[in-house]
């Protein structure tokens, strides 16, 4: 992912460098353009060495005047951001004005374009800056609204910069529905995966479950389709929508998905086992809603639910499925990770720590380790999810290849 950030010039330039780490961070490549008065607020050499690159002030202050730089550079990157957009710029950028690097590359870009305002109150309800705004969204621009609160000029109100962390997760959550060229290495694969939790009732009230949100099953499914493969997404519950031409089988409890992985089991030639299966369910489900009657406390008793990876893996122990698991583990995660890969024949494990605030569980980006059967592994440093499924199916590729004659 390239990013192309524009920083123009107000208080809330200095915010511009959190939102560069937090784009790093998700393995994102960032290069700066500022305009002149952002350089007032933050010198352009510390925007150069948290991107390790060379940031563009001025129209002519290039070496290479045989490339027409501000074309080049909007074709480098996948998304422009501008965060702080003043007034002024969001003007030039409804109206067409290039009297500068920033906003010539704002006409030359032909890549989405995510811009998050800030200004005084009064600035942001002026009619001029709606109707600039209006102008800007009906072509298609995305925006990430400024909150309310105490501003830099002492007013209290709307256009403040929004925080740093929400500007990073909406530019990666655009990022991740862009369309990509992506290579077509999948194509001739019947891929299904596992996504979301599932949910264990204890009566007709109270359920067991766990906090997955199943945003990295669907990135899969959403990059394997991308690539070619015929997908098959069996989700437990979860609020997301289902990526568009793949199909997509809804289930509640493990049993359910147990079932409905089996069904599939024939017609498939890759599985990614990357729900987060409850292991215990209820001996047995109250009919009725369990009562507190007085008591202090009640016992549960627990059974194991099915083992859906491990049967997937022992069904394809004499054919060429290939079958992928997820370990989320919160202790000991490569050695867990190695016996989960073993016990479970499986031909590589994508080893996730739970216990990072930034990965796994109901967040935009993940990390991980994958283990492979022969014994190697390879770190996958934070990305996006959405990244870290094409990474996961890049390896796919390649055992696939393995494989082959």
């Amino acid at each position: 992912m390239k990013v192309l950030l524009g920083i123009t010039g107000c208080i809330g330039a200095y915010k511009a460098a959190e939102i560069l780490r937090g784009l790093q961070k998700a393995g994102a490549s960032v290069r700066v353009i500022m305009t002149r008065s952002a350089t007032e607020f933050v010198q352009p050499l510390t925007f150069e060495a948290l991107s390790g690159q060379s940031v563009i002030v001025e129209m002519y202050d290039r070496p290479n005047y045989a490339v027409i730089e501000h074309i080049a550079v909007a074709r480098d990157a996948d998304l422009l951001l501008i965060a702080p957009a003043t007034a002024n710029a969001l003007a030039k950028f409804a109206h067409g004005i290039a009297d500068d690097f920033l906003s010539t590359v704002y006409l030359s870009n032909t890549n989405p374009v995510l811009i998050a305002p800030a200004m005084n109150v009064e600035m942001w309800s002026h009619p001029a800056t709606q109707a600039n705004l209006k102008t800007l969204r009906e072509r298609g621009v995305y925006f990430v609204d400024p909150g309310s609160g105490y501003q830099a000029c002492g007013e209290v109100g709307v256009g403040r910069l929004a925080e740093p962390e929400d500007i990073v997760k909406r530019a990666l959550a655009l990022f991740s529905t862009l369309p990509s060229p992506t290579p077509n290495d999948l194509a001739g694969e019947r891929v299904v995966i596992t996504a979301g939790p599932t949910v264990e009732d204890l009566d007709p009230v109270r359920f067991i479950t766990n906090r997955s949100s199943g945003k990295m099953g669907y990135a899969l499914a959403e990059a394997a389709q991308a690539r070619g493969a015929s997908v098959t997404l069996i989700s437990g519950p979860t609020k997301l929508q289902p990526p568009k031409e793949v199909g997509f089988v809804s289930v509640r409890s493990t049993r359910e998905m147990y079932d409905a992985v089996m069904s599939k089991m024939d017609e498939s030639t890759v599985f990614i086992g990357c729900a987060a299966v409850a292991d215990y369910r209820p001996t047995n489900r109250a009919e009725q809603k369990i009562k507190k009657n007085g008591r202090q406390g009640i016992t549960l008793e627990l059974e194991a639910t099915e083992d859906i990876i491990a049967a997937v893996g022992a069904a394809s122990r004499h054919d060429d499925r290939i079958v992928v698991g997820f370990a989320a583990e919160s202790e000991s995660l490569l050695n867990h990770a190695a016996q989960k890969l073993k016990s479970k024949n499986l031909h590589f494990i994508v080893a996730n720590d739970i216990t990072r605030n930034d990965a796994g569980f109901d967040v935009e980006t993940n990390a991980a380790t994958i283990l492979r059967r022969d014994g190697t592994s390879f770190e996958l440093p934070l990305q996006s999810k959405r990244a870290l499924a094409d990474a996961v199916l890049d390896e796919v590729v390649k055992t696939r290849a393995t494989q082959k004659p």
